[in-house]
């Protein structure tokens, strides 16, 4: 079962209040080695990355075999669900990579890998053909997001600063709605938002994408949970990543259903999620776990803590140890 609440960047997260059920088994009659089940609030964005595996597990019963009671809560961006889990006001969530420098300044624990995003754009109005032709210009970014990570990498590329556009910092609908009617001259944002934009704004200029910085940084998305659910509820982490390793497979084997039930799951057009699907590399169980035992995990982690650390949202570099708990993703799955 779940419900779904929209939580704006304006609004107050109220508390989550979820009733507790029977007694849940697992596949093999099991919940863990306990027959209580467990409520979980776990906050998700309505996009292919961030509602794929939510959308699997409550299809394919996935929650119920691991005796978790789910309610879901959807949130605008990654750094409303970082505050929500620090406020003890949700237990896990998602965050693209944008979001990873608050994990890694100690407000929360990424606790499972998900894809690879590919679908951040740097955009403009048409005559915009360059980052050095929005110089001076109003250029729309959602602060601490993916969007606003591809917009400082690609100023930096151009050997520009925040300080050589008019940023106007907005939420994701306030900057598809500012790019459609002219208000904006580029912005920092992401695939499918962009695709509606394209609707009204045919010959809308991309600048940047994510391809343009693989070499240097890589942009995973991943979930996260509360630091006093992963220092006090190792059960409750333990099922869920059961549940989201469940999920994972199902996704990398049958993508065509994700695509559908993450388009049931959001009342969306199923073309609309196909090509958000599109921008995503995503990512096998196996090779998940092959990625987090073989350092992979660690090198991507470490790119971006130093990405951080250059645009000013980390004082200091942080070891991925201190904010990715792969240990526990891996113990999940033996």
């Amino acid at each position: 079962m779940r419900t779904i609440r929209f939580i704006g960047a304006a609004a107050i997260v109220g508390t989550l209040a979820v009733t507790a059920t029977a007694c849940a088994g697992g596949a093999d009659g099991t919940t863990g080695g306990s027959e209580e089940t467990i409520d979980v609030s776990f906050g998700f964005i309505p996009d292919f990355n961030g509602t794929s595996l939510l959308a699997i597990a409550e299809d394919q019963g996935i929650w119920d075999e691991y005796g978790l009671e789910v309610e879901t809560p959807s949130f605008t961006n990654g750094p409303l669900q970082i505050q929500a889990l620090g406020t003890g006001d949700l237990d896990f969530g998602y965050i693209g990579p944008g979001a990873f420098w608050l994990p890694a300044s100690g407000q929360a624990k990424i606790v499972a890998m998900n894809t690879l995003g590919q679908a951040d754009r740097v955009v403009a109005q048409a005559g915009n053909e360059t980052m050095d032709d929005l110089r001076g210009k109003k250029v729309a970014v959602p602060e601490g997001t993916s969007g606003d990570m591809i917009l400082t990498l690609a100023l930096e590329e151009a050997g520009m600063t925040k300080d050589d556009i008019e940023l106007v910092p907005m939420e994701p609908s306030a900057i598809v709605a500012a790019l459609s009617s002219g208000q904006v001259d580029g912005a920092g944002l992401w695939y499918p938002a962009l695709a509606t934009v394209k609707e009204q704004v045919p010959d809308l200029v991309e600048i940047a994408d994510n391809t343009d910085f693989e070499d240097t940084v890589s942009f995973p998305t991943a979930f996260v949970a509360g630091n006093d659910v992963v220092a006090d509820e190792p059960e409750k982490v333990d099922r869920v990543l059961k549940a989201l390793r469940d999920a994972i497979e199902y996704r990398a084997e049958n993508m065509d259903d994700a695509v559908r039930l993450t388009a049931e799951y959001n009342d969306l057009d199923t073309v609309d999620v196909e090509g958000d699907a599109a921008n995503v590399q995503v990512l096998g169980l196996d090779e998940i776990d092959q990625l987090t035992a073989d350092g992979s995990v660690d090198s991507w982690l470490t790119g971006m803590v130093d990405y951080f650390v250059e645009a000013g949202k980390l004082d200091d570099a942080v070891d991925p140890a201190d904010f990715y708990t792969g240990d526990l993703w891996l113990a999940a799955g033996e």
